[in-house]
């Protein structure tokens, strides 16, 4: 018998990290980020002038980059296609959400 603990952190949009913490915790390169930056799959929340830094929600996104990438062998391109895609199925799936609510109601 085997006993996996995981553990579970809450990310909000009040915290934030250094865009050195992303490429960290994803495996991504600055250039990877950098892509995802310029695609609007992620965005600094402070000025361009400033370090960059991140709400950790975006942990997550570079995360799911970085497996999309590895997974499927991607170039950089094809990763940052692959996650503008992953977004809009998201944004999808909440207006479907939203609409199902609100015809029940």
């Amino acid at each position: 018998m085997s006993l996996e603990i995981t553990h579970a952190v809450t990310l909000g949009v009040a915290e934030v990290c250094q865009v050195e913490h992303l490429m960290e915790v994803s495996g991504l390169s600055l250039e990877d980020i950098d892509d995802l930056i310029e695609n609007g799959l992620i965005e600094p929340c402070s000025a361009p002038a400033a370090p960059r830094a991140f709400h950790l929600v975006h942990v997550v996104t570079v995360q799911r980059a970085r497996r999309l990438r590895d997974d499927f062998q991607l170039d950089r391109n094809g990763m940052t296609l692959a996650m503008a895609l992953v977004k809009r199925i998201d944004e999808l799936e909440h207006a479907l959400a939203a609409a199902r609510a609100a015809a029940h109601h």
